[in-house]
């Protein structure tokens, strides 16, 4: 399992789709790993590591209950974790402003838990469980 991947927010999600796969295919070495064009999910990995994730920007912006900023949440880390809850409870101790709180996302996977932060520059993180 990765334990710390990029995922771009995508607003143009099936032309981002085009531009990402053609690159990381073609000369990163990258395969497609889940998800399709239509979105409004997918990751390429290498081997068995993700190299990026695409999701959807509005997807995620119904989903969390947050407004995203166009011009500052082009990309999101995401790091995966045992314990959301103890997770989010040490970003927010450590200077990061919990944005959506410690949930569960089963449209995600069955046991997907999430919560999302601001790190102090305003950064967006997702903390992520499965």
């Amino acid at each position: 399992m990765d334990a710390l991947y990029p995922r771009v927010l995508a607003s143009r999600f099936a032309e981002c789709f085009r531009f990402y796969d053609g690159l990381l295919t073609a000369v990163a070495g990258v395969h497609l790993a889940k998800g399709a064009e239509t979105g409004p999910y997918v990751n390429w990995d290498r081997d068995d590591e993700g190299v990026l994730a695409l999701l959807d920007r509005e997807m995620l912006a119904k989903v969390i209950g947050v407004d995203l900023d166009r011009g500052h949440d082009g990309t999101m880390l995401v790091l995966t974790v045992s314990d959301v809850d103890q997770a989010a409870a040490v970003g927010a101790a450590n200077g990061g402003r919990i944005v959506a709180p410690p949930s569960p996302r089963p449209e995600w996977g069955p046991t997907c838990r999430t919560a999302h932060l601001r790190d102090p520059d305003g950064n967006l993180l997702e903390l992520q469980s499965y």
